[in-house]
């Protein structure tokens, strides 16, 4: 049983982990797994120039939300430069194959043993696309001038391989963490290279205030903070809708009906930040095609010079196409996960119905009609989220900083979700935890 103690919450709670055997030796495991995570970020891969590489990257906002997720490994070019996104980007892709694909879909019905088989799918996935990722950098690399030196044929396959070899690695200690710490493996190690970049962002606003721009950077922290209190508020935001069962049960040769209540929370933000990884990769799709072809600086600007000059970061046009595309992969992700769910057709094998609604068509229509209205909240809130930096900058005039609300808002999730893990090992072992 419980302890009644007078220290805080949060300090008691931490001293019940850490006097549970199992529960200390999953978050050890989980930092441990972590340490050798920015090992590897930091072994380099040879023939890149790094400032020159520093410098793309600022001008590329894709490769710098790439290179947040790997926690600087694709700014320095190393072996883990393409981090876990490759594996990301195969998720989201069965995700979206599995209601199409019969196959697929008769997986998904099938329990541990189809999950298993339709994750082994997205590891095979995984490594051509890591391998496209790889090369297409490459080759971006190259382009740019960005490599010291011509690299030979074999020399850019040995750096594929290395980067594709990174990525796999990279899977297998987030599996590692899944299986053996605490937290989604995967989550947590993105969460780590968000967190291996808070000092550099540190650093640049520290810089800019001796600049002479000490106001604008406690309006740049006052909208962080604020950003911050609304990300937790929509991730955790949740609508309940109330489902009774009734069951017949035999007792005794006789039959008996027994109900009960529970409830169906459907969030505000179902899609969580994939619209935001998609609408970002379409908005940098014309600068990105635009630098092959467009004159070098100083010369005569073409066609292409105008395109890259108009899908900046930092244009009002970007922003605005941003904005609506968001919205839209919002409202067209959330659908696809909502048909996955197939709600109706659970409640009804599970003799579940909803309290005013007839069971089959007429649940399908209700549940339809809430979940669009929650997600054009959802979907505002993350248009809002995409376009912050753009207002941050505009209203502080700190240029110096990139307002990470994307990083924030996985950060937050990430957080979220393992405080409620550590909660739920917590009270079942008649410990209080950090939630109330």
């Amino acid at each position: 049983m419980q302890r009644k103690t007078t220290r805080p919450r949060l300090v008691q709670a931490m001293m019940d982990i850490l006097t549970l055997p199992d529960l200390r030796r999953k978050i050890l495991f989980t930092l441990g797994i972590l340490v050798v995570f920015r090992f590897i970020a930091h072994v380099p891969l040879p023939g890149v120039d790094i400032e020159a590489l520093g410098e793309l990257f600022e001008q590329t906002p894709l490769f710098g939300m790439l290179d947040l997720f790997s926690g600087g490994a694709m700014s320095d070019f190393s072996v883990a430069a393409m981090g876990v996104y490759p594996y990301i980007t195969a998720s989201i892709i069965m995700q979206l194959l599995t209601p199409v694909i019969p196959r697929l879909q008769a997986l998904s019905q099938e329990g541990e043993l189809g999950s298993q088989k339709i994750n082994r799918i997205t590891h095979m996935l995984t490594v051509p696309l890591a391998a496209l990722s790889g090369y297409g950098m490459l080759s971006i690399l190259r382009a740019r001038e960005v490599t010291m030196e011509p690299l030979g044929s074999l020399t850019v396959a040995s750096i594929v391989i290395t980067m594709v070899a990174g990525t796999m690695f990279l899977v297998w200690l987030g599996e590692l963490i899944t299986e053996r710490g605490i937290g989604n493996g995967i989550s947590i190690i993105i969460f780590g290279g968000i967190v291996a970049g808070i000092p550099e962002i540190v650093g640049r606003g520290i810089v800019d205030a001796r600049a002479g721009n000490p106001g604008g950077l406690i309006t740049y922290i006052i909208l962080a903070l604020v950003m911050l209190v609304l990300i937790v508020i929509f991730v955790e935001a949740h609508r309940r809708i109330p489902v009774q069962y009734a069951r017949s049960t035999f007792r005794g040769g006789r039959m008996y009906r027994q109900s009960g209540s529970t409830y169906i929370p459907l969030r505000v933000n179902t899609a969580g930040m994939i619209p935001l990884i998609f609408a970002i990769a379409l908005m940098q799709l014309p600068g990105t095609i635009a630098r092959f072809f467009m004159d070098a600086t100083g010369e005569n600007p073409n066609f292409w010079n105008t395109i890259n000059s108009l899908f900046q970061a930092n244009t009002a046009l970007y922003n605005v196409l941003y904005f609506a595309l968001v919205i839209g992969f919002a409202f067209f992700y959330t659908m696809v996960i909502f048909e996955q769910m197939n709600l109706p057709q659970t409640l009804q094998q599970q003799s579940g119905f909803i309290p005013g609604v007839r069971p089959g068509k007429a649940t399908a229509d209700y549940l339809n009609k809430v979940i669009k209205r929650l997600t054009f909240g959802g979907a505002l809130f993350l248009a809002v989220v995409a376009v912050m930096p753009f207002i941050g900058q505009q209203i502080t005039h700190v240029q110096a900083l990139v307002f990470q609300s994307t990083a924030m808002l996985i950060a937050v999730g990430v957080a979220l979700d393992t405080m409620k893990q550590l909660e739920a090992q917590l009270t079942m072992r008649r410990y209080e935890g950090f939630l109330k």
